[in-house]
């Protein structure tokens, strides 16, 4: 256990923690702020040593597409709301350069896997390094549209914090409740019930997202039908 190695690990804990009590408490407050916060520091402290980790330790090579990706879904979900509205920089740049080099990346290694006698590379499939090469390569795609775009207004501005903090917060708890197992009690190793809270924040992912769209849906069919009875025509003088 070298330092690196136990701070990734603690900040990985309080990522997971502070993650899951952001999405747990009102939106918008203070709280959900500074809960955020601490989920971003830790986060990107994590993401930066397994980076760091996977470059030094060639067993964990397969997990510097991972440990990349993971600090720029925190890095431009957290530059999403600190930016203003329509807004963009070299940041923006900067990190589809990145996003796409994590999609490289991982298809390099998912052909290793494939040209592999044994299939795997560092331990895992090829398919496994596509899929997220794809995932990748769909944010780079998003990155792109807000950059031809200039800028992210509104909903799609929220969308676009909660499903990256979602997805980093995927990767830590899959990261840990399924590929760590071994640091579990035995009674628990291998259980079915280690996929709830792995997954749960994709789950929670596809509810906020839902409900972000259907509140704004609402909000402007109401302003819609406000701008259709201010349009009204007045009724016709009685002049007998």
């Amino acid at each position: 256990m070298t330092p690196a190695l136990i701070v990734h690990i603690g900040a990985g804990s309080i990522g997971i923690l502070s993650g899951a009590a952001a999405l747990a408490v009102a939106k918008g407050e203070r709280l959900h702020r500074a809960l955020g916060n601490v989920f971003f520091v830790s986060m990107l402290t994590m993401s930066a040593l397994a980076t760091y980790l996977a470059i030094v330790i060639p067993q964990a090579r397969a997990n510097l597409p991972g440990g990349v990706f993971t600090f720029y879904l925190v890095a431009t979900a957290w530059m999403t709301v600190r930016r203003k509205e329509g807004t963009i920089g070299g940041f923006e740049v900067g990190a589809f350069l990145v996003a796409m080099g994590a999609a490289a990346a991982s298809v390099v290694f998912g052909f290793q896997a494939a040209r592999s006698p044994t299939g795997l590379f560092n331990g895992s499939q090829p398919p496994q390094y596509f899929i997220f090469a794809a995932v990748a390569a769909l944010a780079a795609a998003l990155d792109l549209k807000v950059i031809l775009r200039g800028g992210i207004f509104g909903a799609p501005r929220i969308a676009r914090h909660l499903w990256r903090m979602c997805a980093a917060l995927f990767i830590a708890t899959g990261s840990f409740f399924l590929g760590q197992q071994k640091v579990m009690p035995a009674f628990i190793q291998g259980s079915p019930l280690l996929f709830v809270p792995a997954i749960a924040p994709l789950v929670l992912m596809i509810y906020w997202l839902f409900r972000v769209r259907l509140t704004n849906r609402l909000k402007k069919d109401t302003i819609a039908s406000q701008d259709r009875q201010s349009c009204k025509p007045l009724p016709a003088a009685n002049t007998a």
